[in-house]
């Protein structure tokens, strides 16, 4: 079975783009319709393509990956998760996370795994309570 990784950023709604796809984009205002409407666009795509055209990653069956940009991870966690919490628990300060979450700043490739292993921590600690 072949993954094809689809990237998910957030302006002002949900946008999701695979670099193995191109020209296959899709937008929606929440993480679930997002998933739906890029599966949706990729099988449309696919639809418009001549045989010889189609991906190689598309021509078997394939699962899609779906990968959040820092940006939004935090916005989707939003309301739900304070970045007072994540900030105790990453170190990085409420300022920067905002700063990632508005699109001020980008967060680096090892500040993103920093806030992932925080919200799992943080997960973890949920579920262990009984």
């Amino acid at each position: 079975m072949e993954i094809i990784k689809v990237t998910v950023d957030w302006l002002d709604n949900y946008g999701a783009v695979s670099d193995q796809i191109p020209g296959c984009v899709a937008t929606a205002g929440s993480f679930e319709a997002i998933k739906e409407a890029y599966a949706s666009a990729l099988e449309f795509h696919k639809e418009g393509l001549d045989v010889n055209e189609v991906p190689a990653c598309m021509q078997a069956e394939y699962k899609l990956d779906f990968e959040l940009t820092t940006r939004a991870l935090l916005h989707l966690l939003d309301g739900t998760l304070t970045r007072a919490a994540i900030s105790r628990a990453t170190g990085i300060n409420e300022k920067q996370l905002y700063h990632y979450m508005s699109g001020v700043r980008t967060a680096r490739s090892d500040k993103r795994d920093k806030i992932v292993a925080a919200i799992h921590e943080i997960g973890q600690r949920l579920i262990s309570v009984v």
